[in-house]
């Protein structure tokens, strides 16, 4: 890229004489920059990128961009472009650089508190199923045609479900490349209030719900709102979940054609006589005027009748039918880390499901899906925490659902980061009835060696909040853990034989 294209898309006059110097890299981490590199300063939440100017010059740096008002003087001989916002520059930058790759792309978005990764799978299995190569870009990971794609931060603690610019605008160029047609995106309202999509336009956008969660960036519920109605703003058709309080405020926001949805007899398209089937799916009728298919989900989970809806309804919408859409509904196997099944193997007579629910709603979701699952006999053992340097006010929010909906909680860590895990867990605890069986077991190996422990016949076990995560953060950094692994080891060690031949079993 030429000075003259950055100072184009930035809407900045370029100096004379150097149109055609070249612009090796659009850089935000000052560790990467090399010899002839942009240098944009973001402002962090932990530093501030203005204060590594001299670095990433003495690195190679040949323009610096800064925010206006940020006291960023650049006494050395180079180039300083000011900008209102360096986080929306960096994006039409890396957009720029990667040669505009968004349009070549038809992008679906999906935004909301849960259900954003199972309506992202699950319309991908839908627009596959009709030969159209896909990308997708979300919690689980990033995939191009199949193909997965490497995030490369430098940040080994990083999960970010939407990436940051130079990874995402490299990503879909990737996409590009690979032939892709569609691509599915988790979009969060963190990237959406960052700027991160600003020069994206979207065919699609999808609003699921929105509950109670990232308080401790947005500080209130209608800051949160208003960052998840911008990806509205951004996109042709927008379909709206009118079950939630908040459809009104995304409706208000889109700027395109609007469907509406819903399973409580309003919407353009509205689910009627739900029913939850013998393979704990859903199956139901989803209308729309005059119109009406039968369809079912096989994934547990009453939540999917809304999931399973809003991508069926966007693939009919953008010109797929609704004959092959059902057909791939019957055939789902669900989504990793999403109410899966462990396999324990021969032996087994319980039941271990691993679920990423980390927020009050989705753990209320899981409790009563697994209800629905549980034989008669059978109790729910729930195993969770909370994750740290987050919004401490849902703990004891999530304590008490947890003592309303299981017979026996384990208290236990997840991702505590910079945070004493007993401290989270105390903050649980305050929710947490203390005439329901409890327990606390800070490790969280221990405690799912615990829970495999005693477990018995019908129970079913739920380890909640990691899904599909492969590893535990806390303040020595970022460590592998699978839960999968140590499942499977406990369940071992729960069937080795005593020393009278009897089976290892443990009773509450």
């Amino acid at each position: 890229m030429k000075l003259l294209e950055l100072c184009t898309v930035l809407g900045r006059e370029c100096p004379n004489g150097s149109e055609e110097l070249e612009i090796a890299s659009v850089e935000m981490d000052s560790r990467r920059v090399q010899a002839g590199s942009a240098f944009v300063c973001i402002r962090g939440l932990h530093t501030d990128g203005h204060a590594y100017i001299k670095d990433a010059i003495a690195a190679g740096a040949v323009c610096i961009i800064a925010e206006k008002g940020a006291n960023a003087s650049v006494r050395e001989p180079i180039l300083c472009l000011e900008v209102p916002d360096t986080r929306r520059a960096l994006s039409v930058l890396c957009h720029a650089q990667y040669g505009y790759p968004s349009k070549k792309l038809k992008l679906i978005g999906v935004t909301g508190t849960n259900g954003k990764t199972s309506v992202t799978h699950i319309l991908r299995a839908m627009l596959e199923a009709s030969l159209c190569k896909c990308g997708l870009i979300g919690t689980v990971g990033c995939e191009s045609a199949g193909r997965h794609l490497e995030s490369g931060t430098l940040d080994p603690t990083a999960n970010m479900t939407t990436p940051d610019p130079p990874v995402l605008y490299r990503m879909l160029a990737q996409m590009v490349e690979d032939g892709v047609e569609y691509v599915l995106m988790e979009v969060t309202s963190h990237a959406l209030a960052l700027g991160k999509l600003e020069p994206l336009s979207f065919e699609a956008a999808i609003f699921t719900n929105l509950t109670p969660e990232h308080l401790d960036f947005h500080k209130t519920m209608e800051a949160y709102a208003d960052a998840k109605s911008e990806l509205f703003q951004k996109s042709r058709l927008s379909v709206i979940n009118v079950d939630s309080p908040y459809a009104a405020r995304m409706r208000a926001s889109a700027v395109g054609r609007v469907i509406t949805c819903g399973t409580r007899g309003t919407g353009d398209y509205v689910a009627e006589n739900v029913e939850i089937c013998a393979d704990g799916g859903v199956s139901y009728d989803l209308k729309s005027g005059n119109a009406s298919i039968h369809l079912h989900c096989p994934v547990p989970g009453g939540f999917h009748v809304m999931n399973s809806m809003q991508a069926a309804i966007v693939a009919h919408e953008l010109g797929f039918g609704m004959r092959a859409i059902k057909g791939v509904l019957n055939t789902l196997s669900g989504v990793r880390g999403r109410m899966e099944r462990v396999r324990l193997g021969p032996g087994a007579d319980f039941t271990v499901l691993i679920d990423y629910a980390h927020t009050p709603d989705a753990l209320e979701n899981l409790l009563r899906t697994a209800a629905q699952l549980r034989r008669r006999e059978g109790r729910l053992i729930l195993l969770f925490g909370c994750g740290g340097d987050r919004d401490r006010g849902k703990r004891p929010v999530m304590g008490r659902i947890a003592s309303l909906g299981a017979d026996y909680v384990i208290l236990t860590s997840d991702n505590s980061r910079g945070e004493r895990p007993e401290d989270i867990i105390e903050e649980i605890l305050v929710g947490i009835d203390k005439e329901k069986p409890y327990t606390v077991i800070v490790d969280r190996r221990d405690a799912i060696f615990h829970a495999i422990a005693e477990a018995r016949k019908d129970d079913i076990v739920l380890l909640a909040g990691k899904g599909h995560e492969e590893y535990e953060i806390d303040r020595e950094g970022r460590r592998p853990f699978s839960e999968r692994e140590i499942v499977s080891a406990a369940f071992t060690e729960k069937r080795r034989p005593k020393n009278d031949g009897e089976m290892t079993e443990t009773r509450l």
